[in-house]
């Protein structure tokens, strides 16, 4: 009686472990949780792109217009203002994402 009640712990900690092992080694060699699939991977460009500015405002890089980018603009800035506990460089980011893109919107 012992004997199979050791057994089956034993069995149910092996599943257990070997099961956290393997999502330990997923998260290792880079494999991403539902969650993480909808971040950009990748830190910024040295100079702003039109790509980028769209990716930072969050919009398509065609056919946005100047009052979706002061929309988002507004909305970031906001949420990531250095004076509300945001940080000055996403900050700078941002305020150069909008002006990249209405300098070069049509």
């Amino acid at each position: 009686m012992a004997t199979a009640l050791y057994l089956s712990i034993g069995v149910a900690a092996a599943a257990f472990f070997g099961r956290a092992g393997l999502v330990a080694l997923r998260r290792y060699k880079g494999g991403t949780n539902q969650l993480g699939r909808a971040f950009y991977k990748g830190g910024f460009e040295s100079k702003m792109t039109r790509r980028e500015a769209a990716l930072v405002l969050q919009t398509n890089e065609r056919g946005v217009t100047r009052e979706l980018i002061r929309k988002r603009h507004r909305q970031l800035m906001l949420l990531n203002h250095p004076d509300r506990g945001g940080s000055p460089y996403l900050a700078t980011k941002i305020n150069e994402a909008k002006d990249f893109l209405e300098k070069n919107s049509s």
